[in-house]
């Protein structure tokens, strides 16, 4: 029979290996919990004009890969499944959210009739002015302002690439304009016409051209909310000659979320959850009953 010090190193060193353990399901669920709001996110942008999908990408941290062959330690007898669980080091094993992407794969393109419009057709964004400065949008909806401005559901302004109507090459020839200064107006009870390489007419007269970017890696870019993205490297652009998106006038992208695909998504992150909770249940419930059992002896 134990003595009570023997017994009690006993069960403390249950308890430490039972909370190292309990950590390799825990991490699955904070994993799993972090799924479950990036799928819930793209579910209720559904709807919303030219917004892109979000996923998460996990990886499995092992012990015995990180510490190295040198860590493993085959015993020179007749194996057992006690030795194989050592050394293989799972034991010390969990699970961690590597990173999230999002997914700039085109959206379908619907007519909706409003010359207000714009649908991008192609890797480009739209410019626009924000009180945080300059962000890229997909979200074509825009509207005219009391001021007669082109802007965004939120307020935010549509950009030229120059305060003068382009020339025939459509380069930019005033590129040490401020950004308030590329506000594109438009002249009121006049028609509009938006040409797929941006051209603004009105009336017939050629009045701007919006701004359209592309940009070499657009995973690079980082979501700063209301469909609005943020690009942190200047050398991220690509040049106009290089850009080849198309401004559709009259249409509007929808979001390239499938609802369906996302809903069956995140019933099955939901489910894993709950059998992560399981587990951590198992474990908490050995522990429990090897503390209780301590005054039985």
């Amino acid at each position: 029979m134990l003595s009570s010090g023997r017994w009690l190193q006993s069960l403390q060193k249950f308890l430490e290996e039972g909370l190292k353990n309990i950590w390799v399901p825990l991490s699955g669920q904070i994993a799993q919990q972090r799924k479950v709001e990036t799928i819930a996110n793209n579910v209720a942008n559904a709807n919303t004009p030219g917004f892109k999908r979000d996923d998460v990408a996990f990886k499995e941290h092992l012990s015995a890969l990180e510490n190295g062959i040198d860590d493993v330690d085959l015993p020179n007898k007749e194996w057992s499944p006690k030795d194989f669980y050592h050394t293989y080091g799972s034991q010390n094993s969990y699970v961690k959210v590597d990173g999230s992407y999002t997914n700039f794969q085109q959206g379908q393109l619907t007519p909706t009739q409003n010359p207000l419009d714009f649908a991008l057709n192609g890797n480009g964004f739209f410019e626009v002015l924000t009180p945080n400065g300059i962000r890229f949008t997909r979200n074509g909806a825009f509207a005219l302002s009391k001021d007669g401005e082109l802007v965004t559901s939120k307020g935010y302004k549509l950009l030229s690439l120059t305060n003068q109507a382009p020339n025939t090459q459509g380069r930019v020839e005033s590129a040490s304009l401020s950004p308030t200064d590329r506000i594109i107006k438009i002249p009121s009870a006049k028609r509009l016409v938006v040409t797929p390489a941006g051209e603004i007419f009105s009336d017939g007269q050629l009045l701007n051209k919006v701004s359209v970017v592309e940009f070499k890696d657009p995973h690079a870019l980082k979501k700063e909310g209301d469909s609005l993205f943020v690009n942190n490297k200047q050398e991220n652009f690509l040049k106009n000659e290089e850009i080849k998106t198309a401004v559709m006038q009259g249409f509007m992208e929808e979001s390239n979320v499938n609802a369906v695909a996302e809903m069956s998504e995140l019933i099955k992150a939901h489910r894993h959850f709950e059998s992560i909770q399981k587990a951590i249940n198992a474990y908490d419930g050995m522990s429990a009953r090897a503390v209780n059992d301590v005054a039985k002896f």
